[in-house]
């Protein structure tokens, strides 16, 4: 069994294994294009498989590349398009594994690949275990942004797992002569694996709803707390507000407008009514 490992889509070793191995040239064109959904197409005589592996960025966002797989009867040829670091650990567990023909390469590599999608799971658990604590402490713009980053994170991440999903379907179900009947078990495992994941994404996009819920929620009561001080503000001064703007009138006859006590008189009052009122208010517990 010879396994080819091409490292950079645009080398000519891989124009020299497509000739050599009579591998279609639109096969070889998404190799060197990068960004293909997860899938699997039949050739004459082999088969042509596209896996996403995933990575977090120092940024914590998402970046998926392509590993592409041809599988002949017995020959590999492995495509790395993406992070080398990323495909080249998913690939180094494979060779560590005893294989004794081509398609358990494939199997490996494709049980790889799903593998490593469990980490990023557990990043998404904690970033959205992080925006909860968030959102009830201090819920600002920051954390809106990061809400659906994480969002738009889950909705490509379920893509990928689906088309994944699809992929392991059609291995196990659609008969080859590149694909041992004792491989199936195995393959169906892996389709299981991912399955549930897709179920843990969806779990994870009603928690990451159920935050942005509560996000509205505590702005909203936010909101309502200052609105509440400003009218407890306002309705404490509007006694004083009403009664100097009554004197402040350019009238005659005004109570204790003769008198010499008449402005402590009338200040008095504003502070009788004020309190008045702030006794009101605490009883009816507004503050």
């Amino acid at each position: 069994m010879n396994w080819h490992d091409i490292v950079d889509p645009n080398d000519a070793e891989l124009d020299r294994l497509a000739a050599e191995y009579h591998i279609h040239p639109l096969h070889i064109e998404d190799c060197r294009h990068g960004g293909q959904r997860g899938k699997v197409e039949e050739g004459k005589g082999y088969l042509f498989v596209v896996l996403k592996p995933v990575q977090v960025d120092p940024d914590h966002e998402l970046v998926f590349h392509d590993l592409d797989i041809f599988l002949g009867s017995d020959w590999v040829i492995t495509v790395q398009e993406g992070n080398r670091e990323t495909c080249g650990h998913i690939l180094q567990q494979a060779r560590a594994a005893p294989v004794l023909s081509a398609s358990q390469v494939l199997y490996r590599i494709y049980d790889g690949t799903v593998d490593s999608y469990l980490p990023i799971m557990d990043h998404i658990d904690d970033v959205i275990d992080g925006l909860e604590e968030r959102v009830l402490q201090d819920p600002d713009p920051e954390v809106l942004a990061r809400i659906f980053r994480t969002r738009r994170a889950l909705i490509e991440l379920r893509r990928i797992l689906a088309n994944t999903r699809d992929l392991a379907a059609h291995l196990y179900r659609t008969p080859s002569d590149l694909i041992p009947a004792d491989l199936i078990p195995f393959l169906r495992d892996v389709y299981d694996h991912v399955a549930r994941n897709l179920d843990q994404v969806e779990t994870q996009r009603d928690l990451l709803s159920g935050t942005m819920d509560v996000y509205l929620s505590s702005v909203a009561n936010k909101t309502n707390r200052v609105m509440k001080v400003l009218t407890v503000v306002g309705t404490i001064a509007l006694p004083a507000l009403i009664i100097s703007g009554f004197f402040g009138m350019n009238l005659k006859g005004l109570p204790f407008t003769d008198s010499s006590q008449g402005t402590a008189i009338v200040t008095g009052i504003m502070g009788l009514t004020t309190t008045v009122l702030l006794a009101v208010v605490w009883r009816l517990g507004w503050f």
